[in-house]
C-alpha cells in the first residue's frame, strides 16, 4: 500500500442543499465519509467549525450554503493503482466514473482484500484522483458499493467535491437504483413495498437482520416472470428507496423468498433448493444491478446507465427454460 499525499488542512466545504435542515453529526458523516459516532466525536471534541466558528452540538441543524470544516484525522496509507484489475467503464468525465462491476471484484480495500480491488483498478486508470483531499484516503471516489458477489452499474466520484454531491444525492433517495433479482419460490403479488428497517443481527454482528430499533429501509417489487420448475422461482425487479447493507437480499429472505445463490440469508428448506439451483459461480447469488440514474454533479444533468445481465445470469434462466407466466417487463438477457 502506497501513503497518499493527502494534504493536512481540515476539510472545508459548503452545506448542499440537499442536506438542507440535516443534524450536524449526520451532515458531517455524509460529506466526510465518516460513522456517525466519528461525525459526532469531532464534533464533541471541537474539531468542527461552521462558518468559521467552533461547534459542539451535534443536534445543531445545518443550512445550505454553510461553510462546514472538520478537522480530519491524519491520512492513512491508501490503495495502490493496480493496472491488472480489469473494470468495464460505462462512462467517465471530469467529475463522475460509472462502471459495469463484475460479480467476485470487491469494491474498497477492507479487512481480507488489500488488494485487487474495483479502487486499485480506477487508480490506474485515473491516476488524477490519487492524491485528491479524499475524506476516507483508503476508499478515494466511493460513494456506495455492490457486495463482492453482485455484478451491475456503480457510480464512482472522480473528485471529492463531486463525491460530496452524489451522497447527498443518496441521502434524499434521489438515485434511481434498480435490481434484477431471481428468488425462491412462487411470488403471488405482481407488485409489492416491504418496509422493513434493518440493523445488525444481535446473533453474529457481520449479519444484517429486520429490526424495530433499525434503520428505516424501503425495497420495491414487481415480477418479471415466474417458473415452476425444476423448483418454483420468480424474477423480480428490484426498486431502491434506501440503500442499506444488503438490504435487497435481507429484505426478500424475510418475505420468504431469499435470492437463488445467496447462501448467506437463505431460509428454512433452502438444503433442497440448493440441489436444483441454476449454475452460479460460489458466493454468488443471482442480484444484478441493472439500472442507475442520478444528476450529475458539476451540471446537474439527469444521467442514466443500464447493465444488461452477465452471462452468467442469462445463462441460469436459460436452464430454467420459459417462464410459466410472464411479468409486465420485457424478459432480460
Amino acid at each position: 500500500m502506497a501513503p497518499t499525499t493527502v494534504a493536512s488542512r481540515p476539510m472545508r466545504v459548503e452545506i448542499p442543499g440537499a442536506l438542507d435542515g440535516e443534524r450536524l453529526d449526520r451532515a458531517i458523516s455524509f460529506v466526510a465519509h465518516l460513522s456517525r459516532r466519528d461525525a459526532a466525536a469531532a464534533v464533541t471534541a471541537g474539531r468542527v467549525r461552521l462558518d468559521g466558528s467552533v461547534v459542539t452540538k451535534v443536534s445543531q441543524r445545518v443550512a445550505p450554503g454553510a461553510v462546514l470544516e472538520v478537522d480530519l484525522p491524519e491520512p492513512v496509507a491508501g490503495p495502490s493503482p493496480e493496472p491488472a484489475v480489469d473494470v468495464s467503464v460505462l462512462h467517465a468525465d471530469d467529475a463522475v466514473i460509472v462502471v459495469d462491476k463484475p460479480a467476485g471484484l470487491v469494491v474498497h480495500p477492507g479487512a481480507g482484500h488489500a488488494t485487487g480491488t474495483l479502487v486499485n483498478a480506477l487508480l490506474a486508470r485515473f491516476p488524477d484522483m490519487i492524491g485528491r483531499a479524499w475524506p476516507d484516503p483508503a476508499r478515494p471516489g466511493v460513494v456506495h458499493r455492490l457486495d463482492k458477489g453482485t455484478s451491475g452499474v456503480l457510480m464512482v466520484a472522480r473528485t471529492p467535491e463531486a463525491a460530496i454531491s452524489l451522497s447527498a444525492q443518496l441521502q434524499v433517495h434521489s438515485v434511481e437504483r434498480r435490481y434484477l433479482a431471481l428468488v425462491w419460490g412462487t411470488v403471488v403479488d405482481m407488485r409489492g413495498v416491504i418496509d422493513a428497517p434493518l440493523g445488525r443481527s444481535s446473533a453474529d454482528p457481520t449479519r444484517i437482520a429486520v429490526r424495530a430499533d433499525g434503520r428505516r429501509a424501503v425495497t420495491a417489487y414487481e415480477v418479471v416472470g415466474r417458473w415452476a420448475s425444476p423448483h418454483p422461482t420468480t424474477l423480480l425487479r428490484c426498486t431502491l428507496e434506501t440503500g442499506r447493507t444488503h438490504q435487497i437480499r435481507v429484505h426478500l429472505a424475510a418475505i420468504g423468498h431469499p435470492v437463488v445463490g445467496d447462501g448467506r440469508y437463505r431460509a428454512a428448506g433452502a438444503g433442497r433448493r440448493v440441489s436444483v439451483a441454476p449454475r452460479l459461480a460460489p458466493g454468488r447469488p443471482f442480484l444484478h444491478a441493472a439500472v442507475l440514474g442520478f444528476d450529475h454533479p458539476d451540471t446537474g444533468a439527469r444521467l442514466r446507465f443500464e447493465s444488461p445481465l452477465p452471462p452468467d445470469l442469462v445463462g441460469a434462466l436459460a436452464g430454467l427454460g420459459e417462464p410459466v407466466q410472464p411479468g409486465p417487463g420485457d424478459r432480460p438477457g
